[in-house]
């Protein structure tokens, strides 16, 4: 904007020299144009929760890693871990974890990069990150932190969703680590360093030669996001969690939720997955490294009411305490006391429930008659009860109503090939159930 010098007249000869003064700033400062700065807050953008120590878990297609972590732990390892945030600014934020530890976790060579091919990363992306201002950080055991926010040069403001591109987080492990935690679903292969092999994440190029499934010592990823952002959390078990969807295909069901509400609401809205392989409502009252993790009403706190930016939860839960042959009034009692204080917590959110899907044909008590007829009833009270702003019908969409059971077509396995189990629905199934939600509700 250009000064009017001409109708800014400032006559220093008939007026005070102070006073004129003041007025000239004054002037010159309401004239001067006003960089508009646009509100951002932090929001969760990727996350994956921790749900016990190394090897405690059911990871889908893991390499045998006996001798990359011989003890169950890293040593002088290098990890270049693989994720796909939902939603891509230039400034982001990692959170570290050593909540399943039970030493001192020292970590440095923190770098973040955008994936290439493999465990390369693009060349002029890999950018160094720091916790508190230094290079490395020590976690006491059950502690966490964040790292300093980063700048990423690759994004530029016009396309917040890097057209579904993954980031390449890598961090070096000093010495060693003892139990690492870990989310052992990962559906999504990363890379780390034979043991011993020192700090390499600097490196843009592929030199790891080992492979896994599984993501360790980070939960969460944050970017710094316009305040109107929603974040959706899909909250659930192995189903949510996406076993029986394809590795590295990024077609579980909170996956296709995304891409449908990215669809229809561009970047104001993020979908991150906190389900848990194995995870239950109720049980177990006490955790001791089971491999479901701790219960819902445990983890809840800290995988939802933790994350940034928070405005609806979508919660798909309840198999394994059916399997595990536990009452439905129990499993009842505990979904009202999750959704009431995520109500309280969360002032205005929405939640949405889904119906509890078959497990008929399946071994183990979870396909028998009673285990039927227990899901039945919960499904009753989650479409009946009102404790739901809405519900998503993920058992009538893939059960067939003659038999009880998962529709054949949604059966086999996606992952791994061959039979699958009659709990975990495959890609189709998945795309069925992500396409079943009603995203209206979802969105503010």
């Amino acid at each position: 904007m250009k000064l009017d010098t001409h109708n800014i007249a400032c006559n220093l000869r008939s007026k005070g020299a102070a006073r004129a003064l003041s007025a000239c700033l004054l002037a010159v400062v309401m004239a001067a144009p006003v960089a508009a700065t646009a509100a951002t807050k932090w929001v969760t953008s990727w996350a994956a929760s921790p749900q016990g120590p190394y090897p405690s878990a059911s990871p889908v297609a893991q390499p045998t890693l006996t001798t990359v972590f011989p003890n169950n732990a890293a040593s002088d390892q290098t990890f270049r871990l693989i994720v796909r945030p939902d939603l891509w600014t230039s400034r982001t934020r990692i959170h570290f974890t050593n909540l399943f530890g039970t030493q001192p976790l020292t970590i440095d060579g923190i770098y973040v990069g955008l994936q290439e091919t493999g465990a390369a990363v693009v060349a002029g992306t890999n950018v160094p990150v720091t916790v508190n201002g230094a290079s490395s950080f020590t976690l006491q055991p059950g502690n966490s932190v964040w790292t300093d926010a980063v700048t990423l040069p690759f994004v530029d403001g016009t396309d917040l969703r890097q057209g579904g591109r993954k980031l390449a987080i890598s961090f070096h492990t000093v010495g060693s680590t003892g139990p690492m935690t870990w989310h052992g679903k990962a559906l999504q292969t990363s890379y780390v360093t034979d043991p011993l092999s020192g700090s390499l994440g600097a490196s843009e190029d592929d030199v790891f030669p080992n492979s896994t499934t599984s993501w360790y010592f980070i939960d969460k990823v944050d970017m710094d996001a316009p305040t109107d952002t929603q974040v959706i959390v899909a909250l659930g078990d192995s189903i949510t969690d996406g076993t029986s969807s394809t590795l590295n295909g990024d077609d579980r069901w909170p996956d296709v939720l995304s891409r449908r509400l990215h669809a229809v609401y561009g970047d104001r809205v993020v979908v991150v997955n906190e389900g848990i392989g194995g995870n239950a409502i109720v049980t177990p009252v006490t955790y001791t490294n089971q491999s479901g993790g701790p219960s819902a009403l445990a983890r809840v706190a800290r995988d939802v009411m933790s994350l940034s930016g928070v405005s609806a939860v979508i919660w798909h839960e309840g198999t394994n305490d059916v399997s595990g042959n536990t009452a439905a009034q129990p499993i009842m009692d505990a979904m009202t006391v999750i959704v009431q204080k995520l109500r309280r917590f969360f002032p205005g959110v929405r939640i949405v429930g889904t119906t509890i899907t078959s497990e008929v044909l399946a071994s183990g008590f979870g396909g028998g008659a009673a285990a039927a007829a227990e899901r039945i009833q919960l499904n009753q009270f989650i479409k009946s009860s009102g404790l739901f702003d809405d519900v998503a019908d993920f058992y009538g969409v893939t059960t067939d109503p003659q038999t009880g059971a998962m529709w054949d077509q949604f059966v086999f396995n996606t992952s791994t090939g061959g039979a699958g189990d009659h709990i975990h629905p495959n890609r189709a199934g998945y795309l069925t159930m992500g396409n079943t939600v009603n995203i209206g509700v979802l969105v503010h």
